[in-house]
């Protein structure tokens, strides 16, 4: 089914491409929040000198205010395709960005309460699961083009949809891989089952470490974080594979409430639960302690 036989015969003309009017006073309360955590973000980023929240969450943010300004324009112009196609593309790709300020995040409290614990090391924590997410980023905003590209030419928009849908489960896969890794990682810290066994020697003289209050509480941020975006990111596969026409991409309350609804505590979370605030930077003595694992790692094969 195409965009164009959706505005044109499918749908009545006063209700336009998305099957009802973008409710207005919904458009700006979301509009409003959105602009307040994206200026937070900001300012946490810059106070605490973590420069790559800026190209996580407040790029998530950012790319929010650009598809709910556009849901917007739509409540009052429903007929244009130009907004419907902004929102396409905003709000399905705002939430990557913030699924990798999570997988950053991860690392850095792997560093705190121990690398040994965890399968990867923490920088191969960002290096892998950024990249992933940088992919999955690259497939949804192309398939939103194509599917914007199709609504100005009136033609089949089925396939930027199978690639949105590709790219959204794609990252749904990652979530689930990334939870996986990081409460396997909780469980050797509990019962001291590390991974190198250099390390393990070091435990034994200092006793078996724990998880600070700090920590704890981010670990429940994220947590909670990771869920609201995992809701968000089922709700957009049941949509995407339902169709244009179909009943879960008609109804406004879906989306506001499983879309915007979700993504709107996820962002926030990061903001309450921030941590420039909970983790603490990287000290010389944890660089010097996980070369020194890698050193005698290295040794031990040859």
């Amino acid at each position: 089914m195409s965009f164009g036989s959706v505005f044109a015969t499918t749908t009545p003309i006063s209700v336009g491409p998305y099957h009802y009017v973008p409710t207005e006073w919904i458009c700006i309360l979301f509009l409003v929040l959105y602009s307040i955590s994206t200026v937070l973000h900001l300012g946490q980023a810059v106070k605490y000198r973590l420069w790559w929240m800026i190209p996580t969450a407040t790029f998530a943010g950012i790319l929010e205010i650009l598809g709910w300004s556009a849901r917007l324009w739509s409540s009052r112009n429903p007929k244009l395709l130009t907004p419907y196609e902004m929102q396409i593309v905003g709000t399905i790709i705002a939430p990557t960005p913030l699924v990798a300020a999570n997988f950053i995040i991860l690392g850095r409290v792997i560093t705190q309460i121990g690398p040994q614990y965890s399968r990867l090391t923490p920088r191969l924590y960002t290096i892998v699961f950024c990249c992933f997410d940088i992919v999955c980023l690259i497939v949804q905003a192309a398939g939103g083009a194509s599917a914007a590209h199709a609504a100005n030419t009136k033609t089949s928009a089925s396939m930027g949809a199978n690639i949105m849908l590709g790219g959204i489960v794609a990252q749904l896969f990652a979530i689930v891989v990334y939870v996986a890794l990081a409460v396997e990682t909780l469980l050797r810290l509990q019962y001291n089952l590390p991974f190198r066994y250099v390390e393990q020697r070091r435990i034994s003289e200092k006793g078996p470490r724990t998880v600070s209050k700090s920590l704890r509480l981010m670990l429940c941020g994220m947590a909670f974080c990771t869920l609201c975006i995992f809701i968000r990111s089922v709700y957009r596969t049941v949509e995407l594979a339902d169709g244009w026409n179909g009943p879960v991409i008609s109804t406004e309350r879906y989306f506001d409430w499983l879309d915007g609804g979700m993504v709107t505590l996820a962002i926030y979370t990061l903001n309450f639960f921030y941590p420039g605030i909970l983790v603490k930077k990287d000290n010389p003595m944890t660089h010097a302690s996980q070369q020194s694992i890698d050193e005698e790692a290295s040794s031990t094969k040859t």
